[in-house]
């Protein structure tokens, strides 16, 4: 199967919501404060490598310990339910590991952006796209990852708190929308 631009859209705006990359800009705002120093270009090929390393390791990983796809797409969707949950609310259920002290490209490559649910959905999207329209979605995300790393100090500025507040919210309610269609599709 080729490339088909309908489906490359969709899986990059399913990808760009659970990687949420502009709502974890309250987060990334915090590391970059902490850190001093955000390294965009490693953070982001870091994150894509282990997209696409899960992508094409992931389902045999998965039948080494007797899991089959729509199983892991179920349980995928309930951690995309769950973190939509906390985007709307403004909760935090899934806490990241407090004594993580790398730089910056350990939490926020894995598990920032490349975390569970991201891995999880690339596992749920293998079940209904071909390969090459999951790596153009990868690709693409991961040009906006940069892209948004690169521009934090200037994004801090023009959104601010409440703009921030509202793109969460919004990226959340698509976040369940999504886990409800692939617990669907998958039951």
């Amino acid at each position: 199967m080729g490339l088909v631009l309908k489906d490359i859209t969709t899986i990059s705006l399913i990808l760009f919501a659970v990687i949420d990359i502009i709502g974890s800009l309250p987060v990334i705002i915090d590391i970059k404060a902490k850190a001093g120093k955000i390294y965009s270009l490693k953070t982001t090929l870091i994150s894509m490598t282990i997209m696409l390393g899960f992508l094409f390791i992931g389902e045999q990983f998965l039948h080494l310990i007797h899991l089959d796809i729509p199983s892991f797409a179920i349980a995928g969707s309930i951690v995309i339910f769950i973190i939509g949950l906390e985007m709307i609310l403004g909760i935090t259920l899934m806490k990241p590991d407090p004594n993580t002290n790398a730089s910056t490209v350990v939490p926020l490559a894995f598990p920032l952006i490349a975390g569970a649910g991201t891995l999880t959905t690339l596992l749920s999207l293998k079940a209904e796209f071909a390969n090459v329209n999951i790596i153009a979605g990868i690709l693409i995300n991961a040009i906006i990852v940069y892209i948004v790393l690169k521009s934090v100090p200037f994004l801090e500025r023009i959104l601010g708190q409440g703009g921030l507040a509202v793109l969460r919210r919004i990226f959340g309610i698509i976040l369940l929308a999504i886990a409800i269609k692939l617990f669907k599709s998958n039951i």
